[in-house]
């Protein structure tokens, strides 16, 4: 088979193009060099700038404005190494929402995260997928988070398929 995403197939995409139309939340971010918050969140822009372009006045506003709206306001200047590790998982939310892709890839993107900023998080990523009327695909082990916030469940069970639901749709017993 193929994926496409608005009639446009991914696979012959080049990196750039597909950066441009998806992002990508890891469960561990990978960086390992220092490096400002503020830096970390302009990754995001990447697929914008040509090689060796610096972030423009309005992208560095944009990156400040979405580590506000995550809850990461004032460590703009913080090297990303020294966040707790929830921190970083909402450093990366930032760099993720400043991209403008419409899909989102999200492996397990609460997992660092204390009780509270789980929902933070997944009430950022819902509100951003209805504000860009796009979609995601998010690995999840809480099945509460996964009924609370999903349209669609395929539950797996060692790479097989198990069930698919629509909690918002069918009732939940079975």
């Amino acid at each position: 088979g193929s994926c496409f995403l608005d009639g446009t197939e991914l696979e012959p995409l080049s990196a750039r193009r597909m950066a441009k139309l998806c992002s990508y939340i890891p469960q561990r971010s990978g960086i390992s060099i220092d490096m400002s918050v503020l830096d970390v969140v302009l990754m995001g822009f990447h697929p914008y700038l040509r090689i060796l372009e610096y972030p423009t006045v309005s992208m560095k506003q944009s990156a400040v404005d979405a580590l506000k709206y995550v809850g990461l306001s004032g460590k703009e200047q913080d090297n990303y190494l020294h966040l707790s590790e929830g921190q970083k998982q909402l450093c990366i939310l930032a760099r993720t929402m400043v991209s403008d892709a419409r899909l989102l890839l999200l492996d397990e993107p609460e997992s660092a995260l204390d009780f509270r900023c789980r929902y933070r998080m997944l009430d950022i990523i819902q509100k951003r997928i209805l504000e860009m009327n796009g979609g995601a695909i998010v690995t999840l082990h809480d099945p509460v988070l996964a009924l609370n916030y999903c349209d669609k469940l395929v539950l797996l069970w060692n790479g097989t398929v198990l069930d698919i639901l629509f909690p918002q749709e069918e009732p939940l017993e079975r």
